[in-house]
């Protein structure tokens, strides 16, 4: 069976490595073929950040693969239950399942699956959020005593940043 593999960090602190190299030993070890990796470098909560997932659906769609291997579900999205669900929903026409490598559930057949993918997904959600309460409040803390946050005054980028142009309808 054809197989991709894919893969998303979302700090420069973490390694492809980590998720590239069990994926493809489990891939073997199951008989898949690894046609394709996907690999991302962003945070999942970034509109149109998730270039690779996008060209993976689209090689779903044409059918070039029957299956979608994951270190885990929230390398996919951590934008909640429905931006999980829809996904494997839409794979699921495209007739491609995803297997996850940390929930060995996501290969169960049927409606129990559903209510698994539902479940992990507020996880992933709510754990994304508790993270940005707790930087926001370290932030607070840091504040309230006096400390700077950000860029000391006149300091600049050395590396030119990316300018994005916003569409606001009016």
């Amino acid at each position: 069976m054809k197989a991709v593999i894919y893969c998303r960090v979302s700090t420069g602190e973490q390694e492809l490595d980590n998720q590239l190299s069990p994926l493809r030993t489990w891939a073997e070890q199951r008989g898949l073929d690894i046609v394709d990796t996907y690999q991302e470098e962003a945070g999942a909560w970034r509109d149109g950040h998730q270039k690779e997932l996008r060209a993976l659906i689209e090689d779903a769609r044409k059918g070039k693969f029957q299956v979608v291997l994951v270190w885990a579900l929230d390398r996919l999205s951590r934008q909640g239950v429905l931006a999980i669900l829809s996904l494997i929903d839409k794979l699921k026409k495209y007739g491609v399942r995803v297997y996850s490598y940390q929930e060995s559930w996501t290969e169960a057949p049927g409606e129990l699956a559903d209510l698994l993918f539902a479940i992990t997904a507020w996880v992933a959600q709510f754990e994304s959020k508790r993270r940005s309460d707790r930087t926001k409040a370290g932030m607070a803390r840091l504040k309230a005593s006096g400390k700077t946050l950000g860029r000391p005054k006149g300091k600049k980028d050395s590396k030119k940043r990316r300018r994005r142009l916003l569409n606001v309808s009016r």
